[in-house]
């Protein structure tokens, strides 16, 4: 009697599965913070940005209309988001990256990214920390970048 049917799991089956395994914390409809997959949670940050650049309230496009007293805290929530779509990117996609030899165009994105966050405030510390303090990821990275100037501190 056969043990049932054999199967042969490539190498990237495996990393779309470890890649659904990297969660991140959402609030539901309720504000009660949920574990979202990568994918879930890009897709969500991607949807909820996308209404609030179409909110006239948040973003106004018509002249002579002042931004809200909240935007910096809301362009400091886009901002923690946006990195953490990076960070995700970075840590379990950059073989595809280098795959694709695009990683000088990514690397000069996120240099950008971070340069933009930089000028205007928006990267805190904070928002890199886990419940069990900074990854060790994260701490490798903050290192070089306060010694590249990026950080402060």
């Amino acid at each position: 009697m056969s043990a049932g049917p054999t199967y042969v799991i490539s190498q990237s089956a495996i990393q779309n599965e470890l890649t659904f395994r990297l969660n991140f914390l959402w609030p539901d409809q309720t504000q009660r913070m949920v574990s979202l997959a990568a994918p879930t949670y890009i897709d969500f940050v991607m949807s909820w940005l996308q209404k609030l650049m179409e909110d006239e309230q948040v973003f106004p496009t018509k002249s002579g209309r002042d931004f809200p007293s909240s935007f910096a805290y809301t362009a400091k929530h886009i901002y923690k988001h946006l990195f953490r779509i990076f960070a995700h990117l970075y840590h379990a996609h950059f073989e595809q990256v280098l795959h694709m030899s695009i990683e000088a165009h990514f690397n000069s994105l996120f240099a950008h990214f971070l340069a933009f966050g930089k000028e205007f405030d928006l990267l805190v510390m904070k928002d890199l920390m886990t419940q069990q303090g900074m990854g060790e990821g994260v701490v490798l990275l903050a290192d070089k970048w306060r010694d590249m100037g990026i950080l402060e501190g």
